[in-house]
C-alpha cells in the first residue's frame, strides 16, 4: 500500500509507517529543497552508506555518523588519514565498512573540486534539476535519467558509490523531486516549499 492514516486520519506514505522517528523523518526533510552544503554532502554519502541496507538503519545511526565525520564538513574531513580511517573502522556507532569509508573522504576531497568549479556543491547538484516527473506515470522507481546522469557525472568526477538508485534517493530526499505519493497529505507542502525556494545557480 503506498499511503497509510494516523490516527488523526492524516494520510502519508506508506514507507514511513514503521517508527514514530521515520514518520518524522518524512514529515520535516524528506522531499523538501535543500540549499546547504554540508547537509548536500551528507545525504550523498550516507546514502551511498545505505548501499545494500535500509535507510532506517542509516537514520538510526545518523546522529553518530555526524559525530564520526566532523558533521560532514568536507574540507575537515577530507584531511582525514590512516588514523581516522582505523578510528572509523572501530566505531560501531557507524556501518564500519572500510569502501564506503574510504569513498566519504575520497568524496569529500572531490566535493571541494566541485566547490571551486559551481561556487557551491548546490549550484552543481541543482543543476541536475529535472523539468519534468520522468516517472512515466510509476509511483515507484529505483532510478531515472536524470539520476543515471548525476550519476554518470559524479563518478566521472571521480566520486565514489554515487550509483544510480543512490544518486535517485538523494535527489528525493533533498528535494530536486517530489516524490511523496499522490494523497500523501505532504505532496502539497513539499511542492509549496519547491515553489518558493530559490535554486542554487553558478
Amino acid at each position: 500500500m503506498s499511503l497509510f492514516a494516523d490516527e488523526a486520519g492524516l494520510h502519508r506514505c506508506g514507507w514511513c509507517a514503521s517508527d514514530p522517528e521515520y514518520i518524522r523523518y518524512h514529515d520535516e526533510e524528506w522531499g523538501y529543497p535543500v540549499a546547504d552544503d554540508r547537509r548536500l554532502f551528507e545525504k550523498i554519502c550516507l546514502e551511498g552508506f545505505q548501499s545494500g541496507l535500509s535507510w532506517w538503519t542509516i537514520l538510526r545511526k545518523r546522529e553518530n555518523f555526524r559525530v564520526a565525520f566532523a558533521g560532514f564538513d568536507f574540507h575537515e574531513v577530507a584531511r582525514f588519514g590512516e588514523g581516522d580511517v582505523a578510528r572509523l573502522l572501530a566505531d560501531a556507532g557507524i556501518v564500519r565498512h572500510r569502501g564506503k569509508i574510504a569513498a566519504t573522504i575520497n568524496n569529500a576531497a572531490r566535493a571541494i573540486e566541485t566547490e571551486r568549479e559551481f561556487g557551491s556543491l548546490a549550484a552543481y547538484f541543482w543543476s541536475f534539476e529535472p523539468e519534468a516527473d520522468e516517472k512515466g506515470g510509476a509511483e515507484i522507481v529505483a532510478t531515472t535519467p536524470t539520476a543515471i546522469r548525476l550519476s554518470k557525472d559524479l563518478k566521472r568526477r571521480g566520486w565514489a558509490f554515487v550509483g544510480p538508485t543512490t544518486c535517485y534517493a538523494f535527489m528525493q530526499a533533498m528535494g530536486l523531486v517530489n516524490d511523496h505519493f499522490a494523497g500523501c497529505a505532504h505532496r502539497a507542502k513539499a511542492e509549496e516549499a519547491r515553489r518558493s525556494f530559490t535554486v542554487p545557480r553558478r
